[in-house]
């Protein structure tokens, strides 16, 4: 360390130095000055190697002051333009497509969309598979474009909430247990089929139950008995003809029978006949 002393004199007044008097100099010198130097430009080519890398990387991801790449961040959220892969879970509020195009989601596998509540459990999930949709949810609906719910099913029912519910499969619809509905109707010039291929078909109504067939015939086909049964009223048949072809004909037969007229009798069990007319009945006649 260099000490430097000074000497303040007056005006007038000459010091002389002395002859052997030691300088000192100020600095860095020799080897320490060269290394000084090289990690001075070291530092100055590191600066620009980052700068440069720098530069690459924004022309690379495409850094632009409204978004990067694709992804444009706007006033009313995140615009993101093309086709982009997301590699870990996406968590947005709300997601839709442009107004000229649809929304496309893709996956090699499953398309899962899942709902979480407060606590992170989920309460909603929808996964779309290669062979299945599976929905887990308390309740499933599918409305219109005006909110009216079209299907509805939860853990007690299923609500089918259109006008008409068509079914195009050439077996029709199976039923394993009731079904209970205002009207069952058959397509315009097709047949319409209630049929119980092993049990009995049974239809019951608290006020009735109509069948019509405006521009056809009624078929009731069994294998064993076909009951109608009202508990509260009578059964009428209302026909301009009432043909009941297979009715068994008694074996007696007046002498005045070539007119070939019949009357309908009816035995205590219920069974019907049928009995050559006469001048009066003749059916206790045949009673047996």
């Amino acid at each position: 360390m260099v000490r430097e002393q000074y000497i303040t004199t007056t005006e007038g007044t000459h010091i002389e130095r002395p002859e052997n008097q030691s300088v000192y100099k100020i600095g860095i010198y020799g080897w320490r000055k060269r290394c000084l130097y090289l990690f001075v430009l070291l530092l100055i080519v590191i600066l620009l190697v980052n700068f440069a890398l720098t530069i690459w990387i924004l022309k690379v991801m495409w850094f632009f002051p409204t978004g990067m790449g694709h992804l444009h961040v706007t006033k009313e959220g995140l615009r993101l333009e093309g086709e982009s892969e997301f590699l870990f879970p996406l968590y947005a509020k709300e997601i839709h497509s442009r107004m000229d195009s649809s929304l496309l989601l893709q996956s090699t596998q499953n398309v899962t969309l899942n709902a979480r509540n407060a606590e992170g459990e989920v309460t909603g999930r929808l996964k779309m598979g290669p062979k299945m949709v599976d929905v887990q949810s308390q309740q499933f609906q599918i409305n219109n474009k005006d909110g009216k719910p079209l299907f509805t099913a939860d853990e007690k029912e299923v609500v089918v909430g259109v006008d008409k519910l068509r079914v195009t499969g050439p077996e029709g619809a199976l039923f394993e247990h009731s079904v209970e509905t205002p009207l069952v109707r058959a397509d315009p010039f097709e047949d319409l089929r209630l049929e119980a291929p092993t049990r009995s078909l049974s239809m019951d109504a608290p006020k009735g139950v109509h069948i019509k067939a405006r521009a056809g015939k009624i078929e009731a086909l069994s294998q064993m008995d076909i009951v109608f049964h009202s508990s509260d009223g009578m059964l009428v048949l209302d026909a301009e003809t009432l043909s009941l072809p297979k009715l068994v004909h008694e074996t007696w037969s007046p002498a005045d029978s070539s007119q070939r007229l019949y009357e309908i009798c009816v035995c205590p069990n219920g069974k019907l006949y049928l009995s050559v007319a006469d001048v009066d009945t003749t059916c206790h006649e045949n009673s047996h």
